[in-house]
């Protein structure tokens, strides 16, 4: 069975926009060490995939094409700095109750239809919202909090394994 590390994409990997959301990849900008995290994380993990909520596609204010350009950025800076992001998984649905969006598990029920041999007791949900601290739990993960964009959590918290504030300095203390 193999390990996965799933990861939110806005205040995970990439600055936030605050009350918005990135529209562009000229909009796109990573955290600084992000890139080296992941490079780093992606020899730890058998897969490394993005599941990422996106209203905005669902509300109009982008399209498909423009999100995945956005996406293609992101692999690309990944990949050239040696790493690997095997598949970006992301729920464009406005309805909060759709199988999809986070914290509801279709993202990673689709990642484990993909790849069969996901073992998600394995693998690790990385994210910056309780709601990505819910899709992993629910899906049997282990959980790290990054405080980037709220305050952080008092431990222990029933959905919250680890918090760190910035996906640099959890790559720094992961022990594979």
């Amino acid at each position: 069975m193999a390990s996965a590390l799933f990861l939110d994409r806005d205040g995970v990997i990439n600055e936030e926009k605050d009350g918005s959301y990135i529209f562009h990849k000229d909009e796109f900008v990573f955290y600084n060490g992000a890139v080296p995290a992941l490079v780093q994380l992606s020899a730890a993990f058998d897969y490394v995939f993005i599941v990422t909520n996106q209203r905005g596609v669902g509300r109009g204010y982008m399209t498909e094409a423009a999100l995945l350009e956005i996406h293609d950025h992101l692999t690309e800076a990944v990949v050239q700095a040696g790493g690997k992001i095997d598949r970006i998984y992301f729920a464009p649905s406005v309805d909060s109750n759709h199988s999809h969006r986070k914290p509801n598990t279709g993202m990673g029920l689709d990642a484990q239809k993909d790849f069969p041999d996901i073992d998600f007791k394995q693998s690790v949900m990385v994210g910056n919202n309780l709601s990505d601290m819910q899709f992993g739990r629910t899906l049997g993960m282990k959980t790290i909090f990054l405080h980037t964009t709220q305050p952080a959590f008092d431990l222990p918290h029933p959905l919250i394994d680890e918090q760190y504030d910035s996906l640099s300095s959890w790559s720094h203390s992961f022990r594979s």
